[in-house]
């Protein structure tokens, strides 16, 4: 992006740079909102309990959303975001790390009805793991790594599994007809 923070970096280049960033921040936050106010105009606003519709609570976090996004943007025109602390971390995004993740959460969405519950959430588990070993510079793992952090992947999931469906009667997409996996 040509955007640099070397100590011989231009300061006036540095501060336009994070108030640009800092404007796209307010702009998207008033998006959010847009788009959140879009979905409540959807709802239906029968009164219920109290008088309350169910299209009460969408409508107060899109205008809380939208005084945020205005918020931001009143800050970053006029003077950009006070006393920030510099950001810390590393100076670029580990995409890889990144992508292993973003690999978990994406296959646990595409296969949970296929595979169930506990096998998609031990797969993204196993996944997700290996791309935050990275992250830190640790080998992601070898294949009997790889086994172990999906034998603990099921062994968190099946107890949630089964707390949701036997216990609280919640309809989780299993393996088999029998409601244990």
């Amino acid at each position: 992006m040509g955007h640099s923070t070397a100590p011989d970096s231009d300061p006036s280049e540095d501060m336009a740079y994070r108030r640009l960033g800092q404007t796209l921040m307010g702009a998207g936050a008033l998006f959010v909102a847009a788009v959140l106010v879009y979905g409540a105009i959807g709802i239906s606003s029968d009164a219920g309990y109290a008088g309350v519709g169910p299209n009460f609570l969408p409508w107060v976090i899109a205008a809380a959303m939208t005084v945020c996004g205005v918020w931001l943007l009143w800050e970053a025109r006029t003077g950009g975001f006070r006393h920030m602390e510099p950001p810390t971390g590393a100076p670029r995004g580990d995409f890889v790390a990144l992508a292993w993740v973003s690999a978990g959460i994406l296959a646990n969405a595409a296969l949970i009805t296929t595979i169930g519950f506990v096998l998609s959430c031990a797969l993204c588990y196993t996944l997700a793991v290996r791309g935050l070993r990275a992250s830190e510079g640790k080998p992601a793992g070898d294949v009997s790594r790889t086994v172990r952090d999906a034998v603990a992947g099921m062994l968190i999931a099946a107890p949630v599994f089964w707390l949701f469906t036997k216990l609280l009667a919640v309809n989780l997409p299993g393996v088999t007809g029998t409601g244990w996996l």
